[in-house]
């Protein structure tokens, strides 16, 4: 059983997305099994992370910006890869050190997830995009 998600974004942000999913495993009845998740995109990431203090995200995508600042900044002249802009290449150095890919074990129809974990789309890019998530879930 497989369905794509469709996330839009404006810009750097992590986009919760849990509750789709736990609604999409509710309504295929799904009981034990394992759901994969993918990003069908070079530019963004997933992550399960904890969603109780939107601090967490803050800090995420400010360390993300440290370690890979725009193109146009000096300490990455370096960059060869500027064909779609400044923030292109750092978009894909972020998703080099980030998932794009989740499994979570599930079990009677519910995600394994933590008390305070949810699944998140990591968007990297400034300009808004229309970001793919590809979903299967696997019964046990």
């Amino acid at each position: 059983m497989n369905r794509i998600f469709t996330i839009s974004t404006r810009g750097p942000a992590c986009h919760d997305f849990t509750r789709d999913v736990a609604g999409w495993l509710a309504d295929l009845g799904a009981g034990d099994g394992l759901l994969t998740l993918m990003v069908r995109h070079t530019s963004c990431s997933l992550l399960i992370q904890e969603n109780a203090d939107p601090d967490v995200q803050v800090d995420l995508l400010g360390w993300l910006d440290r370690i890979a600042p725009p193109a146009d900044h000096p300490s990455m002249s370096w960059l060869r890869h500027r064909d779609e802009g400044p923030d292109d290449m750092p978009a894909h150095l972020k998703a080099a050190v980030l998932p794009v890919s989740l499994q979570i074990p599930v079990t009677d129809g519910r995600m394994m997830l933590g008390t305070w974990q949810g699944l998140y789309l990591v968007e990297h890019r400034r300009a808004p995009h229309r970001r793919e998530i590809a979903a299967l879930f696997q019964p046990a």
